[in-house]
């Protein structure tokens, strides 16, 4: 996995010099700009490491590499990544504009829960789109789990969610988890309808997460798409997908840092195993080396 991201090898290069220059910091801040850290945030990291390294009076690009783990690991540490799913059953909602790998994800969490023996059902909520639904529920056949579909198309999304529940309730099934749409008409329409899932879930049992899908290819961009949700949703944790070989590992920082909510799954790649707990020390291993 180490070689899955560009600022590694960037990286090393950097760590592999005599000694510590005015054109290591220069080199070093250029390739965390690169990665989507985002000015303030890499401008910030330097900072931080220009006092470590003079308080520890050392000019060895190792120490530098070393406190590089310790500053991001720290900065990533901040917020509590674990999912809540103590819940039963635990219901997750899982929201993104659509192109982000929101229906994909959805498949990918469900194997990942299975793997930890957890039972799950899945709702394909997003009812307005007929592709949408098979999508979700060829992935959930993939994973292994069951699935609730619509009775027939443009049925109300919050009643396929309540069906999806009270399938869950009647079962014994653990882990309920809810696609819902990614796109309507109007941003306002969008959020009344999760806001009336929400409501309608909320009658049944707790909402343990509100998972909030991002495409780390996209970047800053993608963050400013999302806002809507951030603001509107409730979100409680951050899914970043597309991380395999993207330049933007950066951003998996900014995201954090920007929005004061925690990651709490990644993506690297198209396979349905390729879906993973963010654990900040692999996470930070894997990105300096």
């Amino acid at each position: 996995m180490a070689s899955s991201w560009s600022l590694s090898s960037r990286l090393r290069g950097l760590f592999q010099r005599k000694t510590i220059d005015e054109t290591t910091w220069d080199d070093l801040e250029t390739a965390l700009i690169g990665a989507d850290f985002g000015p303030d945030i890499s401008e910030a990291i330097i900072e931080d490491l220009h006092e470590r390294v003079d308080r520890y009076g050392t000019t060895d690009p190792a120490d530098l590499q070393r406190m590089l783990r310790e500053v991001l690991e720290e900065r990533l540490s901040k917020l509590d990544t674990t999912l809540k799913l103590s819940n039963r059953p635990a219901v997750v909602l899982v929201v993104g504009v659509n192109g982000v790998g929101k229906t994909t994800t959805i498949g990918k969490f469900a194997k990942f829960l299975k793997t930890y023996d957890r039972t799950v059902v899945v709702g394909a909520a997003d009812t307005f789109r007929a592709a949408a639904v098979e999508q979700v529920a060829t992935w959930a056949e993939r994973a292994g789990v069951d699935v609730v579909r619509p009775a027939q198309p443009g049925q109300d999304p919050a009643s396929v969610a309540y069906q999806t529940v009270e399938k869950a309730m009647r079962e014994g099934t653990e882990i309920v988890v809810i696609d819902t749409a990614g796109r309507l008409h109007t941003k306002a329409g969008l959020m009344d309808e999760l806001s009336k899932i929400k409501r309608v879930v909320e009658k049944q049992t707790e909402i343990a997460e509100v998972l909030l899908v991002l495409d780390a290819t996209t970047g800053q961009n993608g963050l400013a798409q999302a806002q809507a949700f951030i603001e509107g949703a409730g979100v409680t944790g951050l899914v970043i997908t597309k991380l395999d070989g993207s330049a933007k590992a950066g951003f998996v920082l900014s995201v954090q840092e920007k929005t004061g909510i925690p990651i709490k799954l990644i993506g690297q790649g198209e396979g349905i195993n390729d879906l993973t707990g963010f654990t900040p020390h692999v996470f930070v291993q894997n990105l300096v080396g």
